[in-house]
């Protein structure tokens, strides 16, 4: 007997597709309001972001950024490392305090299609919400939202972080 190797990368990539397909869709089923289905998909993603960010740190050994650009840099880097997708980094503001992530192939959208009612739905907030909860832990305040969305009809998926403020350390409450 034969054995069969398998690209594990590619198994990944359709192992998360699935499984996030498959969340989604019981959301939906959960929640009558596409709306409410965005901002869970928003929340499940701040909360992921928030323990990967330990994970990316330790796996790369990267130290405190330097500025938006080294942050949008090591955004890019986490895309690789858990999507397996290198995202260009473009249309930054005159100011530099925004920028978007050009994704040509969205993993989290391979085998997906959205039905008409479900249009509204902003399928892949998840990604938002974990650049949002990741770089809060590392004190960056930032928004994070889709521009363009593959599901829609558009050429690519585009998402756009705007940087906010740089958040103090706090002391918990009572520990001076």
């Amino acid at each position: 007997m034969s054995r069969q190797r398998f690209d594990t990368k590619k198994v990944n990539s359709e192992l998360v597709t699935l499984t996030y397909g498959t969340l989604v869709a019981q959301m939906v089923k959960d929640f009558d309001n596409p709306d409410d289905v965005s901002k869970q998909l928003d929340r499940i993603g701040y909360n992921m972001g928030i323990r990967l960010i330990e994970d990316f740190l330790s796996k790369t050994g990267t130290g405190r950024c330097l500025d938006l650009k080294d942050t949008a840099d090591k955004i890019q880097s986490a895309f690789r490392l858990y999507l397996g997708v290198q995202p260009n980094v473009v249309n930054w503001s005159p100011a530099g305090d925004e920028f978007s992530f050009i994704l040509d192939s969205n993993p989290l959208t391979e085998l997906v299609e959205l039905p008409e009612d479900l249009k509204q739905l902003k399928y892949c907030n998840i990604i938002c919400g974990a650049i949002r909860g990741a770089l809060e832990m590392v004190q960056l305040d930032v928004q994070s939202w889709v521009v363009q969305d593959q599901l829609k009809g558009d050429q690519n998926t585009e998402i756009r972080v705007k940087f906010i403020r740089r958040l103090e350390d706090a002391m918990p409450a009572g520990e001076e």
